[in-house]
């Protein structure tokens, strides 16, 4: 039976930046940068997160599996620290949606740098 997420695949247009966005700007932290062959995955994740991202050539991929859903997935992440996380995102000039509230708590979307959209919600 499956019992976690172990990985989300985000295909991007440019590695190095979407790398530098996650690090720079949302401080996750480089597991893996790794090469096999043209196929480069760079993984991102918060510090000790069970679940990463990996950040795979939206063009490599495509070529290599025709057909292949290469949309950005949809996430949700979650935060112990909202105001302070919103605060920091907005100094960081990463594009921000507003607070939004909804009947669990409070949530907000942003963009990476290829104008990709994930959620944060508030959770205590």
């Amino acid at each position: 039976m499956i019992n976690k997420i172990g990985q989300v695949m985000l295909y991007v247009n440019n590695q190095e930046a979407s790398r530098d966005f996650w690090t720079e700007k949302l401080g996750f932290e480089v597991i893996a940068d790794e090469t096999n062959g043209p196929m480069r995955w760079i993984e991102v994740a918060p510090k000790g997160a069970a679940t990463s991202i990996v950040l795979h050539s939206k063009e490599l991929v495509a070529k290599m599996n025709p057909g292949m859903n290469l949309g950005t997935p949809s996430i949700m992440y979650f935060t112990d620290n909202f105001d302070a996380l919103y605060s920091d995102l907005k100094n960081k000039n990463v594009k921000l949606g507003d607070i939004v509230e909804i009947p669990s708590g409070r949530v907000f979307n942003f963009a990476d740098e290829e104008d990709n959209y994930f959620a944060v919600a508030e959770k205590k």
